[in-house]
């Protein structure tokens, strides 16, 4: 022990055996994660049932690996000019290179740490307690923006910052929100009421205004939204709290369609309730309960009005299956004979005064014998 303790007080002088330790550990993490993931395979592969943490534990030691790295090279270079000379002091914390690196670290880490915990742990809690995709949108987005709020607040203790400025910092903030940040502080407070009250989630068919569309993002500002052209809209959280939406998938997402049809008059009434029932009956996507129904809704002016009712399991279906039912209810009245009516418009002449007319006759006579004289 003597000798190895000589050795190591011997080297210790040597005037860059920090940057050859460096050079010589630095392998020596690579090693040890490449033995952890040979071993974490063989374990899993005679596992099974357990295949899905190994993605997790992977990529967990390789952003271990890069962290370890990184922690290992501050800690053997934090005397060195480059990274702990003071640049310049915040009140009696000195400011270097390491200052501005630690947060970020911190921060990045918080951030990393965030996704895993949203991609490989919070689905299992979902799975089982049977949580919807909205749900589980604003679970997770909430978690997100916490971890990296408490990361933030770890870090500028780091860098000389007093948190009691926050309480200053709120004030003028006040100010600024009373003056020039009004629809920024509304749609961010709409953010938070969209994702707490959850008026729509991710995957819900809405319709705002005139625009039909699916949900497929809600930040905390805006809410990014698909149409049926595939053509994305950022919409500003405060729309959805100020007007009226309709969400066709809120609840229960089973909703009723309509088609109105009108056949000529003389038409069988009953056959035409059956072929629009069979219609309807026929398609694979129309539910059996509730069943659909005919009503005969009046007596036109050109034809006998019908409407039939149907459900659908969920809004996004709704113009295919109309289609498909326009196309099957159009084959089976022209298969049986039943004639959907043109406007039709009656006309009628009054007839011509007697006196007028045989004034006209006594005009026509005298032309005629004056060219009969000519």
């Amino acid at each position: 022990m003597d000798v190895i303790r000589e050795w190591y007080q011997l080297w210790q002088t040597y005037p860059y055996h920090n940057e050859i330790n460096f050079m010589v550990f630095i392998p020596l993490f690579f090693v040890l994660r490449s033995w952890l993931v040979k071993k974490l395979n063989l374990y899993f592969n005679s596992k099974q049932e357990n295949n899905d943490l190994s993605p997790f534990i992977q990529s967990l030691i390789n952003w271990g690996t890069f962290y370890a790295i990184i922690v290992y090279a501050i800690i053997y270079f934090r005397d060195t000019l480059w990274l702990g000379e003071t640049w310049f002091k915040i009140g009696d914390t000195p400011v270097t290179t390491l200052t501005f690196i630690v947060p970020a670290i911190i921060i990045s880490l918080s951030i990393k740490f965030s996704n895993f915990i949203s991609r490989f742990l919070l689905h299992r809690v979902y799975s089982r307690y049977e949580m919807d995709q909205g749900m589980q949108y604003t679970f997770s987005r909430l978690m997100h923006y916490g971890i990296i709020v408490v990361s933030i607040l770890v870090a500028l203790p780091v860098i000389g910052f007093d948190l009691s400025i926050l309480t200053v910092f709120a004030g003028v903030a006040g100010i600024g929100i009373g003056f020039g940040m009004q629809n920024i502080i509304s749609n961010f407070i709409s953010g938070l009421i969209v994702l707490f009250e959850r008026p729509i989630k991710v995957g819900d068919r809405i319709q705002l205004g005139d625009l039909h569309c699916d949900v497929e993002h809600i930040n905390i500002r805006s809410t990014i939204v698909r149409t049926r052209n595939n053509e994305h809209i950022i919409i500003p959280n405060s729309q959805f709290i100020e007007n009226q939406i309709m969400n066709w998938s809120y609840g229960d997402p089973k909703v009723r369609q309509e088609i109105l049809i009108g056949v000529a008059y003389g038409s069988d009434v009953q056959l035409l309730e059956r072929l629009l029932l069979q219609a309807a009956q026929e398609h694979e996507e129309v539910l059996d309960d509730p069943p659909p129904r005919v009503d005969f809704l009046n007596f036109g002016e050109s034809s006998l009005d019908f409407r039939l009712l149907y459900w659908i399991p969920h809004p996004v279906l709704r113009t295919m299956i109309k289609s498909a039912l326009n196309f099957r209810i159009n084959d089976l009245l022209q298969e049986h004979g039943v004639e959907i009516p043109f406007p039709q418009r009656d006309l009628h002449l009054r007839s011509v005064d007697t006196l007028l007319l045989s004034n006209l006759q006594v005009e026509m006579e005298q032309k005629k014998e004056l060219q009969a004289e000519n």
